[in-house]
């Protein structure tokens, strides 16, 4: 499933780079809704970080995949998931 999920994320990641192309042709409307996919992420790993503590991840792990220490990854996201 890694590989999978890699290649899902690369894609991703080139839309999102495309996103940013596009909308620099675009409107202030449209450079709005580009921000706006900010908020979307943040949930996006905060139900990431939720599935991984549910599935028995401990909290250095999880630190360790957003690159921040334990302390810093349970004080952003534990009041965030569920347990």
């Amino acid at each position: 499933m890694t590989v999978e999920t890699s290649e899902y994320l690369a894609m991703v990641r080139r839309m999102l780079r495309a996103a940013g192309k596009r909308v620099a042709d675009a409107d202030e409307v449209e450079l709005a809704e580009l921000v706006a996919l900010r908020a979307e992420l943040e949930q996006a790993i905060a139900s990431a970080v939720d599935g991984q503590h549910e599935r028995g991840v401990s909290w250095r792990g999880i630190a360790a995949g957003l690159g921040v220490n334990r302390s810093a990854a349970h004080e952003r996201y534990a009041r965030k998931v569920s347990g």
